[in-house]
């Protein structure tokens, strides 16, 4: 395969280049993957062998001298909509110098995921790290959200990545059986995530060569105007250790996370009918992040905004899924009006038997 082809997209470089020349300096450098399961390392033998370990050891290996750390947000089953909303918390409070950013397989080819999209590369971009658009791939099919993904991509002239333009023909020909890189089309295998990681360091390998043939010409542009309604930029996770809701039996979850993988935790739990909790928050878009168990039977509860009970939304906690619990992630107001609003979660259905209580996560508050 020409790893070369990945490059779907080359953009502007100069914040790439300008950090490569910085370690070439000795300078020490920080790298960041923001992603759901494949940034993770789901099917990869042992983390090591997960593509963004990889590209991390690129990054040692050309600059051997110099202290590399790298941080690795992803977190599997999840979207650029979850990902806007942690991802100060779960990467940028560590000050990356470069960042990767992986929902194509996570998000759907829709406007919605567009937006979501556009902001959290807005709210990365911003910080003045280097960011890399990376596009997975389903090998079943060739379905991603990378359409989508590219024209935010183009929008702000960021170097894209695609596996779609690399792997896929070969798998889709047959001149790569499907099964030697993926066991499920979907997650990577050891072999998967070595050709995900040679996907990126292709590009690495481009701009570290021009790199030194001159220093780096950045040429910092103004931020483009958003190129959707852009309602996502500035998220908020409320959840028990920086919100105050209102509880009527909903208990706070004070467990400890030690990692941003253990997702149940710092929310509230409930378990009779009739337990209610109200959070008041403000923004024009509203979500809820829940658990849905493959432990069964598990309550049901509704959410409702501004006391608005002809759109209520039911939150049903039991999981038709085998491979785990989900964080779910739940819409349940889109570009409403700005300004204070309440959001009341009713458990309405729970029995004698439930295997699970209830478990709230968070509500994400988006403007």
């Amino acid at each position: 395969m020409d790893m070369k082809k990945a490059v779907v997209r080359r953009g502007d470089t100069g914040r790439l280049a300008a950090v490569m020349a910085r370690a070439a300096r000795g300078e020490s450098i920080c790298v960041g993957f923001l992603g759901g399961s494949i940034t993770q390392g789901s099917l990869a033998s042992e983390l090591s062998l997960c593509y963004a370990s990889l590209v991390a050891d690129w990054w040692r290996q050309n600059f051997p001298a110099v202290a590399i750390r790298d941080v690795n947000a992803g977190i599997g089953g999840t979207t650029s909509q979850f990902g806007a909303a942690r991802a100060e918390e779960d990467l940028l409070r560590f000050g990356p110098d470069a960042v990767f950013i992986e929902f194509s397989v996570n998000d759907e080819n829709t406007a919605h995921f567009r937006e979501t999209y556009e902001g959290l590369v807005r709210r990365v971009y911003k910080t003045g790290a280097a960011v890399v658009l990376l596009h997975n791939v389903r090998y079943d099919d060739g379905s991603s959200a990378e359409d989508v993904h590219r024209e935010v991509g183009a929008h702000y002239d960021l170097p894209s990545v695609s596996l779609r333009a690399v792997l896929w023909p070969e798998v889709e020909a047959g001149r790569v059986p499907a099964r030697e890189v993926t066991p499920d089309d979907l997650h990577p295998n050891d072999r998967g995530h070595a050709i995900v990681a040679a996907a990126v360091t292709a590009l690495l390998d481009e701009v570290k060569t021009e790199a030194e043939t001159g220093a780096p010409e950045v040429r910092e542009k103004p931020l483009p105007a958003p190129l959707t309604e852009n309602a996502y930029e500035n998220s908020v996770r409320w959840r028990n250790d920086n919100g105050e809701p209102e509880l009527d039996g909903f208990v706070p979850d004070h467990t400890p996370q030690e990692h941003i993988t253990q997702m149940f935790r710092r929310g509230y739990t409930a378990s009779h009918t009739g337990d209610a909790i109200r959070f008041t928050v403000e923004g024009t878009c509203l979500a809820v992040q829940y658990r849905k168990s493959v432990k069964k039977p598990a309550p049901i509860a509704k959410a409702v905004v501004d006391g608005d009970e002809s759109r209520a939304v039911l939150l049903d906690a039991n999981f038709d899924e085998d491979w785990g619990d989900c964080l779910y992630l739940q819409d349940l107001l889109v570009r409403g009006p700005d300004g204070p609003h309440t959001v009341d979660i009713t458990l309405t259905e729970t029995h004698e038997n439930d295997a699970v209580p209830f478990y709230l996560v968070s509500i994400i508050a988006s403007r």
